[in-house]
């Protein structure tokens, strides 16, 4: 069983690597447009993925990613082109643009699910960072009662990552319209400031090795 200093420096590493707050205004921005209830789902759902992907990634993690050849810089690669592809529709309104095209947008379930899964629980819960963070972790807790801990570190911090999604909905309240465009812009600049960083982190990666 790891030692109590190494279950904190796990329970640091993920937690900053997700970032919860850092993702609060990115959660408010890709479901604008969804009242309460839609957005307390998709919390749920993109917690629950989140969880689902990074203990996979615990556990087998660096045997998944070596069946199908893939590296850690590529994914973060990957990541980055899908990251910056939200980004452009957040900053030019897109989105906006093609409901307006029609005269009733509902929201249906499909829509939550979709937003949960991608992009907030891929790439940006369990993004390029997190998965590679605790591939790491996992090669310093072998053995079955020290990936259970890994795994209910990470439990923690998607608990917490939840709370914080739920919190941010009392965020929005004080936006209004024109504050809710204005982030959604800036957050989708520094969105594809963000993808374009893990991209080039990526293939300077590539590269080197």
């Amino acid at each position: 069983m790891p030692s109590l200093d190494s279950l904190f420096n796990a329970f640091v590493t993920i937690l900053v690597t997700i970032d919860p707050p850092g993702l609060a205004p990115l959660f408010l921005a890709v479901t604008r447009g969804m009242n309460r209830s839609e957005r307390r789902q998709v919390s749920i759902r993109a917690s629950i993925i989140g969880f689902a992907v990074m203990a996979l990634f615990a556990v087998a993690g660096a045997s998944i990613l070596s069946v199908f050849g893939i590296t850690l810089p590529a994914f973060r690669v990957a990541g980055g082109f899908l990251l910056f592809f939200i980004a452009f529709e957040m900053v030019f309104e897109r989105r906006q643009d093609r409901k307006e095209k029609i005269s009733d947008v509902a929201i249906t379930q499909d829509m939550i699910h979709n937003i949960a899964a991608f992009p907030l629980a891929i790439p940006l819960i369990a993004g390029p960072g997190a998965i590679s963070a605790t591939v790491l972790l996992s090669g310093s807790f072998q053995g079955f009662a020290a990936q259970v801990a890994l795994v209910g570190i990470i439990l923690a911090c998607l608990v917490i990552t939840y709370l914080v999604f739920v919190l941010s909905e009392h965020i929005d309240h004080f936006l209004g319209q024109t504050g809710r465009s204005i982030l959604t812009r800036l957050l989708g600049v520094i969105l594809a400031a963000l993808a374009v960083q893990f991209v080039a982190d990526g293939v300077r990666a590539l590269v080197t090795g």
